[in-house]
């Protein structure tokens, strides 16, 4: 991923964040350096305060050789990763951290303690990962979801997928969201699944099934994104050219469209998880420094947010 330097869309959310107090933060097995910088570079953000999680004497290995300072935080001994995720979470249940964060283990280990029916963090809404995606060539923040979780999703799932991303977007400042609703064309076809799909989420917000946001579907990805594209098709919408949100039709065409941003568009991106009792922090060893914080700002916001709402927004 290239990292990009100066005052950006990513600088102007983190301004945003320094009006808020640290969330305290529960950090699945951050066993490995760039795991444990990332906790610990946000926390020197004032973004959360971390609270390490996992075996309390490789923690401590890892932070004496990579020369981090871990003297302030507190640290929870788990013996291994899955006992670090069930521990994490349940730090999460018991409010004594309002976030969690993923470490160095597989996300499936930690959404699979999120998801646990009897201990976990599950919700009415069903897990959703959203990009927030700084893309030099776009005049703001773009929301691109789902790209990691649901990997076919149907119309019941995509209600949830959109209503996490709207309420993320206004979380994050955005007064009414607008949600392009991707799909090969942009006209109804009854041999395009997405396309049916696509209609039917654009009436159930009209019937308010989803709320809080202005839906237009399906368009294809020129016309979502270019106003002159739409014009030329003679698409009159109020999303086409200006959408915070691109709801893709699936998880293999929205991880090639993040990374075709990343990579082609050099966009930087943060990524958070959706729909459990709290915001989930999900980083990668290769995601820049940037990106790391960005999306434990994002979190914070989300998370600020939840407090003040009585509809939970993740």
């Amino acid at each position: 991923m290239v990292t990009r330097t100066g005052t950006g869309k990513y600088e102007l959310l983190l301004e945003r964040c320094r009006a808020f107090e640290p969330i305290v933060t529960a950090v699945a097995h951050p066993c490995e350096k760039t795991a444990l910088e990332a906790a610990i570079d946000a926390a020197r953000q004032r973004l959360i305060t971390p609270i390490l999680v996992g075996p309390e004497a490789k923690i401590r290995e890892v932070a004496r050789d990579a020369g981090i300072d871990i003297g302030p935080y507190r640290v929870v001994d788990a013996p291994h990763s899955h006992a670090a995720a069930a521990r994490a979470v349940e730090l999460v249940r018991q409010g004594e951290a309002q976030l969690l964060m993923k470490g160095s283990l597989h996300s499936d280990e930690i959404l699979g303690a999120v998801v646990a029916r009897e201990t976990g963090l599950r919700t009415g809404r069903r897990l959703s990962h959203v990009f927030i995606m700084d893309v030099p060539t776009y005049h703001k923040v773009l929301i691109v979801t789902d790209a990691a979780i649901n990997i076919a999703p149907g119309l019941e799932e995509k209600v949830d997928i959109c209503q996490n991303a709207i309420d993320l977007a206004i979380a994050l400042g955005v007064q009414t969201p607008k949600v392009a609703i991707l799909a090969a064309v942009e006209t109804v076809n009854s041999k395009m699944k997405t396309t049916l799909e696509a209609a039917a989420l654009c009436k159930m917000a009209d019937r308010g099934q989803i709320t809080g946001g202005i839906l237009d579907g399906p368009l294809a990805f020129d016309n979502a994104i270019s106003a002159d594209a739409a014009k030329m098709k003679g698409i009159k919408s109020a999303v086409a050219g200006d959408p915070d949100i691109l709801l893709v039709p699936d998880l293999e065409s929205g991880n090639m469209l993040a990374k075709q941003l990343t990579f082609l568009a050099n966009a930087d991106s943060a990524g958070i998880v959706l729909g459990a009792r709290v915001p989930i922090i999900l980083t990668s060893r290769a995601d820049s420094v940037r990106s790391r914080i960005a999306s434990c700002g994002v979190a914070m916001l989300a998370a600020h947010a939840r407090t003040r709402s009585a509809q939970p927004i993740a």
